[in-house]
């Protein structure tokens, strides 16, 4: 229930929407009430009573109120529309929002599939309920509150008799309620299995194709499907038995009534006009009693899908700024790190790093795969918040600053940059987007990008395909640094920057970034000597730990790790991350 009462505080930014929307419900019921009132009166004055002038009288009065019940019942429908709309506009923000101020952490637990399942699926579902699920049980209920006192004011002896089945449909209903909601949760969690298998494969079709795993991946695929198919089976075999036995018992109470009713009316102790109108609201007692199979599967639907939604939006931001955060002023591009240790759940991957980077300096991270490089980068601008230590940028802990102004004036390209679905020009200035065409032009040329662009048929204009496949990946990654670039920031972290281009790009790109880092705090995380040369001091990581720090000349000179390295990987004619550092120390 507490998710149900979660569900309709939605509404109270709409709040006078829904209300007039109520009201014109009420207006709607209100009419459909005196529709058997004036059918008694046609019945008993008109036609028994032989008054056929009360014929038209009571056949205009009946198209007024279908006119008026008409336009009642259209205004509902916009209002309430507009109402379920808005609810599932706002909550589908406010659950992406909630997702963006994550940090990488939160999404590395997370997979896409079951999270787009919950924005996308399960808002639809909470919208369905709130636009006419809320609205339908409310005025059912009055309608079924409204039409009882009319039955026992019409013949309260009939109305006992007929009404005695209600206490067996509330409860079956009741039942039907408590049996279909962790059923429908199921279906809701295995649509998202399917929905994160089917996410995998069309961005992984590439890699599905190179290692001919489609009828695999079909299989996993199917797999999946099987399960929705089974869940979604238990479902429908509980609507099946349920909602057929919510609509038979109201045909109790009707055989009842024609049986009692037919026999009072030969009596003489009650009028034909009279049981036709007590036949009539309960016909209208009864509609609303066999919606309640509908409802309650609708309701149950909305709340485990709504229990889905708030389990994204209970979840606290893992990172937040401080009450008091306050801009980076005046960058410099300084870094230090002072005692820094950090771990991923269950897997300590820094300890006790100490490293000062003065502004303006280039320093090459060298090290075995998993040994914290990238890890280490990522503590500048917060992606993750450190286990222990602090981070100080311009000496400035990065917890006491704004994300925006310590982001602002930071760099990065990544070894597989990622593209969005536009133009080039809208993926280079991505990161600052008031750029002006000629800083877009410039970086591109920096970046060593500009003669492939001008070549493409609509040059800057050009719509690249999702995540960039359209392109080779050297041209993604010139476009990375270009996007990177275009910020003009203080600090650049260059996370293998080169590694997808051919040789001479790479010389090209390595002299326009060293241009590009002079006067840049940089850090440059690479496997081919070409680009470590690039760096003024390296630091070689091992475990987690800075082990050694010196120039290269100081470095391969010495009995050191980085010598190990670089003679095993020179003489094998490949980069060092080929090589085991285990193996070589």
């Amino acid at each position: 229930m507490k998710t149900f009462w979660r569900i309709t505080k939605l509404v109270g930014e709409y709040r006078w929407l829904m209300a007039a929307g109520f009201a014109l419900a009420l207006v709607q019921l209100g009419l459909s009430l005196t529709i058997p009132a004036i059918t008694r009166q046609v019945i008993n004055k008109a036609l028994i009573g032989g008054d056929h002038r009360l014929l038209i009288v009571y056949g205009v009065t009946l198209i007024g109120v279908g006119v008026v019940r008409l336009g009642a019942s259209v205004g509902r429908r916009m209002t309430t529309g507009k109402v379920s709309l808005g609810v599932e506009y706002d909550l589908r923000n406010r659950v992406w929002d909630h997702l963006l101020r994550q940090p990488f952490g939160y999404f590395d637990r997370w997979q896409t599939g079951q999270l787009m399942s919950r924005v996308v699926a399960d808002i639809s579902n909470v919208r369905m309920f709130l636009g006419y699920g809320l609205i339908f049980f409310t005025t059912n209920l009055f309608q079924m509150g409204a039409v009882t006192v009319l039955l026992f004011l019409l013949n309260w002896k009939l109305a006992i008799i007929a009404l005695a089945f209600f206490p067996v449909l509330l409860g079956v209903a009741l039942r039907f309620s408590r049996q279909l909601h962790p059923v429908l949760r199921d279906v809701q969690q295995k649509i998202a299995d399917v929905t994160t298998v089917a996410e995998e494969n069309v961005t992984g079709s590439r890699i599905v194709k190179i290692f001919a795993r489609e009828e695999d991946e079909l299989a996993k695929f199917s797999e999946r499907s099987t399960a929705v198919f089974d869940a979604s089976i238990s479902a429908a075999r509980l609507r099946a038995f349920y909602i057929p036995l919510i609509g038979f018992l109201p045909s109790i109470a009707v055989a009842v009534l024609l049986w009692y009713g037919g026999r009072q009316v030969i009596g003489g102790h009650l009028s034909l006009g009279s049981l036709v109108a007590f036949y009539s609201y309960l016909m209208m007692l009864v509609y609303p009693a066999q919606m309640l199979g509908w409802l309650t599967g609708l309701a149950q639907r909305a709340i485990a899908s709504g229990e889905r939604v708030y389990e994204i939006l209970d979840a606290p931001l893992e990172m937040t700024e401080s009450a008091d955060a306050r801009p980076l002023a005046d960058p410099r591009g300084a870094v230090h790190f002072e005692s820094v240790s950090f771990a991923y759940p269950g897997r300590p991957v820094l300890v006790d790093v100490d490293l000062d980077v003065p502004a303006g300096k280039t320093l090459a991270l060298v090290g075995h795969t998993g040994c914290g490089k990238t890890t280490l980068t990522n503590l500048i601008p917060r992606f993750y918040d450190v286990s222990g230590g602090r981070v100080l940028v311009d000496g400035e802990d990065v917890r006491a600053l704004t994300f925006a102004s310590l982001r602002a004036h930071i760099g990065i390209v990544n070894q597989d940059p990622f593209l969005f679905s536009a133009t080039i020009a809208e993926n280079i200035r991505f990161g600052r987007p008031e750029a002006t065409d000629a800083e877009v032009h410039e970086a591109a040329g920096r970046a060593q990008a500009a003669a492939f662009i001008d070549f493409l048929p609509e040059g800057y204009d050009t719509i690249i395909g999702e995540r960039g496949l359209t392109l080779s990946g050297g041209q993604r990654q010139r476009i990375a640094i270009a996007r990177a670039l275009v910020m003009n920031p203080r600090i650049l972290i260059l996370d293998d920057a080169t590694s997808s281009v051919d040789v001479e790009t790479e010389f090209k790109i390595r002299a326009a970034l060293a241009e590009v880092m002079r006067g840049r705090t940089t850090f440059i995380i690479a496997h081919r000597p070409s680009t470590i040369s690039l760096a003024e001091e390296i630091v070689v990581l091992d475990h987690g730990r800075i082990v050694e720090r010196g120039t290269h000349a100081e470095l391969i000179a010495g009995d050191t790790l980085y010598s190990r390295m670089f003679g095993r990987a020179e003489a094998a004619s490949c980069t060092l991350d080929v090589v085991d550092v285990e193996e070589v120390v």
